[in-house]
């Protein structure tokens, strides 16, 4: 099977791209590799890939759109994981139009290829940011997501959207996945876990927010990659049941389906670097700080669709997953 997977240079996408190629799937990675965080850790993923003689590599943007349907009309792939966005709730209050060219621009063009080249199946990235300003837990994909906190969470939401008009005017199966907090080997430079790591090695002080009582339902990269590999293997169906009386926000009558990838087990930010300064054996300096702008105070999923229609739901515990990251972090900076 042919399967392009956008933003392979990314922290998701490496780790989906090498999954997939290790059960022998060809692979057509496509990604911009933008300087959004240090590119270095992308060309090393790419690395990694490049050792697979069925990985394939396209150095393009997705608002490119010649260059994209290009790789579409070469490779002329079955199925589609888009993964490739700008990132970050904060960041997108600097520079929303980078989210608008990325997250709404970019994935029309893969909806239009998807479409055009017959694709039989889309599976792309969305995020527990959709839940917003809701705070009725754990967050259900039956809940609505019509009061986003960020331009970043608007944009994934704009995504499930457009998503939803694509299969319901041209019958393409399309399954967007939610993730929560996603963490572990390769991750993103910009995020919490790095940055503590990096600082408290080095004796200086983290930036915690919300005075430290944040809840987070962080999941491990193995989990979440295996939900992916789930929905790929099980294409969206049309719900038979679906009501347009009464209509359920995590299904239709289109072969459209939504699903929370989270670890359905919330853990407090202190414990979180509790875990994180025992693996490292050193304290945290910690600056707390109020809570920012456009951030979620607390996310906990609702896995029961996840563990219903494909059998499975995450279990990786933040003390093994925290460990896995602190051994990959120190061989890989500390060589």
């Amino acid at each position: 099977m042919k399967i392009i997977v956008t933003g392979s240079a990314g922290f998701i996408g490496y780790s989906l791209s090498k999954s997939l190629l290790s059960r022998g799937e060809v692979v057509i990675g496509i990604d911009n590799h933008n300087n959004y965080y240090d590119p270095k850790i992308k060309d090393s993923r790419i690395q990694q890939l490049a050792k697979y003689s069925k990985y394939h590599h396209h150095h393009l943007d997705l608002c490119d759109k010649n260059s994209l349907e290009n790789v579409f009309r070469a490779h002329k792939p079955s199925k589609v994981v888009n993964l490739a966005a700008q990132a970050g709730v904060r960041y997108s209050m600097e520079n929303p139009m980078a989210y608008i060219n990325s997250n709404i621009v970019g994935f029309t063009n893969i909806l239009e290829n998807c479409r055009n080249y017959k694709i039989s199946h889309l599976v792309y990235a969305s995020t527990s940011s959709v839940y917003g300003a809701n705070t009725k837990m754990p967050f259900s994909e039956h809940d609505s997501v019509s009061h986003p906190l960020s331009v970043y969470a608007a944009s994934k939401i704009s995504n499930e959207l457009l998503a939803h008009s694509y299969s319901y005017l041209f019958k393409i199966s399309t399954t967007g996945l939610r993730f929560f907090t996603v963490y572990g080997p390769w991750g993103r430079p910009d995020m919490a876990l790095f940055k503590f790591t990096k600082n408290i090695l080095q004796n200086k002080p983290i930036d915690v927010f919300n005075n430290g009582k944040h809840t987070r339902d962080f999941t491990y990269i193995d989990d979440i990659v295996e939900g992916i590999i789930k929905a790929i293997d099980n294409p969206a169906k049309i719900n038979p049941n679906w009501d347009s009386k009464k209509p359920d926000p995590a299904s239709s009558l289109a072969p459209w389906r939504v699903y929370n990838i989270g670890n359905n087990k919330p853990v407090q930010l202190m414990e979180y670097i509790s875990a994180l300064e025992f693996s490292l054996g050193k304290k945290a300096k910690i600056n707390y700080l109020p809570l920012q702008k456009g951030d979620i105070p607390d996310t906990f999923a609702n896995v029961d669709n996840l563990n219903l229609d494909f059998d499975f739901k995450p279990s990786t515990s933040v003390t093994e997953g925290i460990a896995n990251f602190v051994e990959w972090y120190k061989s890989y900076y500390q060589k």
